[in-house]
């Protein structure tokens, strides 16, 4: 039988990374994407080890707005078929919103909000007419809970990806494509030393902290139940409902209090 393929964006490390392994586990094929083509191969060659999985590697910028186009047109030259998107890459912009010139706000949200809608948009047709079909928005706790200080637009885009996952689910049900909106908390991965809070997750209990290889286990799950939104841990399940049933003065005051121990301000 023919081995299915997924696509991954953010592919060359964390939970990105951790996601290929664990969809070459489950025995998919992979076609990885970031702008790091080195890590990328390098993990395309330990999943043919242990997986016997075929990855294709491409380069992919997309802060670029025509990035996508480009990326899907460099895939169909393979005649490479995708049964799966996994709309990972994303990262932390650090700093209060009025440091930071208009372009590099773009930039993000071309990256963490247009690039994923766009990817879910061309793919999801072809799913449809085959009747099957997976795709992950990979948002975060953050988007279930109060703005923060600083990484301004951070919880305002994941809030928005959830959205988009709730209501593409609905639209998709009975169809064979299973969407879901991955939420994870405090997960091991270098995101943390690219956006400077690496000092502040390491001060963290254990409980708070998730691997990012049980997050792409837990994630790959909820995805197969087609769960909607899916919180991984069950701390940041309790964190999350807290957030929906304490009065919403008391979590801003909360958040604004506490927001320069997990974002860089």
């Amino acid at each position: 039988m023919t081995r299915p393929t997924i696509l991954i964006t953010g592919a060359s490390a964390g939970l990105g990374a951790a996601l290929a392994r664990e969809y070459a586990s489950r025995g998919w094929d992979l076609i990885l994407c970031a702008r790091r083509v080195e890590p990328m191969k390098a993990l395309a060659e330990e999943l043919k080890q242990s997986f016997d999985a075929k990855s294709h590697v491409f380069e992919t910028d997309l802060f670029e707005e025509s990035a996508v186009d480009k990326l899907l047109a460099a895939i169909d030259k393979k005649s490479l078929r995708i049964d799966g998107l996994i709309n990972n890459a994303g990262y932390g912009h650090p700093g209060q919103y009025l440091e930071s010139e208009w372009g590099a706000h773009n930039n993000f949200i071309q990256l963490m909000a247009t690039a994923p809608c766009e990817l879910a948009r061309k793919l999801a047709p072809a799913m449809v007419e085959r009747g099957f079909g997976r795709i992950m928005n990979v948002a975060s706790l953050a988007g279930h809970m109060p703005g923060s200080k600083g990484h301004t637009l951070y919880a305002a885009v994941k809030a928005f990806l959830i959205k988009f996952s709730e209501s593409l689910n609905s639209e998709l049900d009975g169809t064979g494509v299973h969407v879901s909106a991955l939420c994870p908390g405090f997960t091991l991965t270098e995101f943390h030393d690219v956006n400077g809070t690496r000092e502040a997750i390491n001060n963290l209990p254990d409980y708070m902290i998730m691997d990012a290889g049980e997050c792409a286990e837990l994630a790959y799950e909820a995805l197969e139940k087609n769960r909607a939104v899916f919180i991984s841990g069950r701390v940041n399940k309790f964190i999350a409902l807290l957030a929906r049933v304490l009065p919403a003065t008391v979590t801003q005051k909360l958040m604004a209090k506490n927001s320069q121990k997990f974002r860089k301000v």
